[in-house]
């Protein structure tokens, strides 16, 4: 018995149910039209019409898609000229709070400068007594008072040093160590270590001090030459002065080339820098900088017409020239 083909469905029409209804049936249910061949007539073609109304839509957006973007209005881009940056800085340096250069300054070279404390028997000078009165009020204390003395040490003197090598080499005065039996250095990480002198500079009032315990990163300073300083260059000075630090003072340079003799008129002192930033006992042996944060001269001493030895507004430091040379390098 003869099978009938097997075509996939598609929905019917009426027309091909009228054609069905005129059509004889074989017994075996197959269409009874004897002329029709043997073999089964092919299967009309089946209409897709997801895939071309896909491909209308395809084409309908990339040519819209095209004229779009021919039609889109081309934005002017500004071209800014050197007029318009320089309005826009100088609206940022009236509107946003800047640091001074003092600040900048003492900011990079706080790191190098330690506190130096001396310890032995207690001096007699005017100025180391005017130095422990001025300690002890900064900490609340009657002027004459002892408290703060370990057993057995007396705190000579409170003075300042700065690192000019980081293997714990540092500069200060002579006369905030001289006579000392025992020497301790504070970092500014706040480590604390002994430390020994390896080498003076009397005609300077120069010490040059070693650590013997470093922090893990000491950075030294940096020196610069003093051959093209000139009076009114800005200036700052960094130190414990009464042993309150790091303190931080600011001003210009007075002058160059200036003589100075002790109170004691011991010992005269020559081509010192003038400068007018405040200092007081305790600021001895501290750095001198410029607004790069460079070091310019120790802090050696203040001109003082009275006994009092506090701050009227002339100082005086010793070339860094002068100050390296006493570590044995001079670095210029």
């Amino acid at each position: 018995m003869r099978r009938p083909a097997f075509y996939s469905r598609s929905p019917r029409t009426p027309l091909d149910d009228a054609a069905d209804a005129g059509t004889p049936q074989q017994p075996d249910g197959s269409p009874g039209d004897a002329a029709a061949p043997a073999t089964a007539p092919a299967a009309r073609p089946r209409w897709q019409p997801g895939r071309r109304s896909f491909a209308l839509l395809l084409a309908i957006a990339v040519g819209s898609a095209a004229t779009s973007v021919a039609l889109w209005p081309r934005q002017n881009i500004r071209q800014y000229t050197q007029k318009d940056i320089d309005a826009a800085v100088l609206r940022t340096l009236q509107t946003a709070a800047l640091p001074s250069p003092a600040a900048k300054a003492a900011d990079i070279i706080r790191p190098s400068v330690v506190r130096v404390v001396g310890y032995g028997p207690e001096k007699k000078t005017p100025e180391a007594q005017t130095q422990k009165q001025g300690r002890n009020l900064a900490k609340g204390k009657p002027p004459e008072s002892q408290a703060d003395e370990p057993p057995g040490e007396v705190e000579r003197g409170v003075g300042t040093g700065v690192v000019i090598v980081d293997k714990g080499i540092i500069l200060t005065n002579l006369h905030v160590v001289a006579g000392s039996e025992k020497i301790r250095v504070t970092f500014a990480d706040g480590l604390e270590a002994p430390a020994v002198i390896t080498g003076v500079q009397p005609e300077n009032d120069l010490a040059v001090l070693q650590a013997q315990k470093l922090p893990d990163d000491l950075i030294p300073a940096v020196m610069r030459s003093t051959a093209d300083l000139q009076p009114g260059d800005q200036v700052a000075a960094v130190g414990f002065p009464f042993g309150i630090g790091p303190s931080v003072s600011a001003g210009v340079v007075s002058g160059l080339k200036r003589s100075f003799r002790s109170p004691e008129g011991k010992q005269e002192l020559g081509n010192l820098i003038q400068f007018d930033a405040a200092a007081n006992p305790g600021n001895s042996g501290g750095p001198l900088v410029n607004m790069n944060g460079e070091v310019l001269g120790i802090v050696t001493a203040i001109l003082n017409p009275t006994q009092q030895r506090t701050f009227i507004g002339i100082g005086f430091a010793v070339p860094i020239e002068n100050a390296a040379s006493a570590a044995g390098s001079p670095p210029f």
